[in-house]
């Protein structure tokens, strides 16, 4: 059995995983999850506490896309029969996973920090006791100009996406909504700060 399978049996018999912070970053395509992300990895060169997860996907890695490791499908299959994620999921014609790792992350007092899809969330309530999820939004018309700068899809599957976009809406007293409109600063520090909180929390944690 597989180093990742035993981790994935060890901490999924004691369901929720305390200790530490889950992040969830989400939003809708085009309004600068990873370019938030990013910036977050700047500000905490160094910061031990925090964990920016690496996902894998069943997408080759390129300039223009995050930075990710890829499979292809049916290792992606064998990968996740083998207990190597702690998530997985569909979207868009494409698997995404998060390493088993995270789990072990989490339940020992470390904050990861995770870019996943919405429709996720409730699986994440259920899997981490302590969970921010922090949205990133952007006006529509910026959405519109972000996703066509990639040249990926035509106008029609553009506006397709933006429609599905604006039909998700998120509550909870654990989201956090932040307008990447604007200045990268500016939408970088809000989410900084919620890493702070996230941290602080992760330390009170461990003192109980």
């Amino acid at each position: 059995m597989m180093v990742s399978a035993l981790i994935e049996r060890e901490l999924t018999d004691s369901l929720p995983i305390r200790s530490g912070v889950f992040v969830a970053v989400v939003g809708p395509s085009g309004a600068g999850k990873d370019t938030v992300i990013g910036y977050a990895k700047q500000r905490f060169a160094g910061e031990t506490r925090l964990e920016f997860v690496r996902r894998v996907i069943t997408r080759p890695s390129d300039t223009a896309s995050e930075d990710h490791d890829t499979l292809a499908d049916a290792a992606f299959a064998e990968a996740e029969a083998d207990g190597a994620f702690s998530l997985c999921w569909d979207a868009h014609g494409l698997r995404y996973g998060l390493p088993a790792d995270v789990d072990w992350a989490v339940a020992n007092g470390h904050v990861a920090v995770a870019n996943v899809s919405r429709a996720v969330i409730p699986a994440l309530r259920e899997r981490y006791a302590n969970l921010a999820v922090v949205e990133i939004t952007a006006k529509p018309e910026i959405l519109a100009e972000r996703l066509a700068a990639r040249g990926r899809e035509s106008r029609g599957e553009v506006l397709a996406r933006l429609a599905r976009s604006a039909n998700v809406k998120l509550t909870g007293p654990d989201v956090t909504s932040i307008d990447n409109s604007g200045d990268r600063q500016v939408a970088g520090e809000r989410f900084a700060e919620v890493l702070r909180k996230a941290m602080a929390f992760s330390d009170l944690s461990d003192m109980i």
